[in-house]
């Protein structure tokens, strides 16, 4: 018993040793970073991004033509995110439409990539007024659902402006810019 005990001594304080000795040094050749990877790792992040923004939009909700209107976004994620959008688009006659989506973000540069192209998909509900005014509850709602693309430019790793296309139902296809800032 008592040399077990003995060898269990030895092996505990002889362990930290081996361990220290056991690490590699780390040569100059990975410390030095190539041009490649010093871009790239301006495309991502290494912490969630919080993102807030609003823009313009053009959509064919009007058999008529084109409907105008405003959104306001708001998102978590890097890489891929989620989120919230709300719209409003007037025809500037009779048709009043209020869009309330959840979407789903995902950016193609990468896992942790804030900025670039991306694919999103946006799903939620439509409230579609008929009338002068907008009123809850609307003359008609309907389930929407889109898949969008764009491009997200970020200035000064804090602002951004981002083109974007999307093609769904009720609406036909819809052209938009945002800008924002992200935290």
């Amino acid at each position: 018993m008592s040399r077990k005990f003995l060898l269990l001594v030895v092996l505990l304080i002889f362990f930290p040793i081996f361990a220290i000795y056991a690490q590699d040094e780390t040569s100059a050749e990975d410390e030095t970073e190539t041009e490649a990877e010093k871009d790239a790792s301006k495309l991502t992040s290494d912490r969630p991004d919080f993102w807030l923004g609003v823009g313009g939009e053009t959509a064919f909700y009007s058999a008529k033509g084109l409907s105008y209107g405003y959104n306001f976004a708001l998102g978590y994620g890097s890489g891929s995110s989620i989120g919230l959008k709300g719209s409003f688009f007037s025809n500037g006659e009779n048709l009043k439409v209020f869009e309330v989506d959840i979407l789903l973000r995902f950016y193609t540069f990468g896992k942790n990539a804030y900025n670039g192209p991306f694919i999103q998909i946006l799903g939620g509900a439509s409230l579609i007024n008929y009338e002068d005014v907008l009123k809850i509850p609307s003359s008609t709602g309907i389930l929407n659902l889109g898949l969008g693309f764009g491009w997200r430019y970020v200035y000064f790793n804090r602002l951004y402006l981002e083109p974007a296309i999307r093609f769904g139902y009720p609406y036909f296809m819809d052209l938009g810019i945002s800008a924002g800032i992200r935290f």
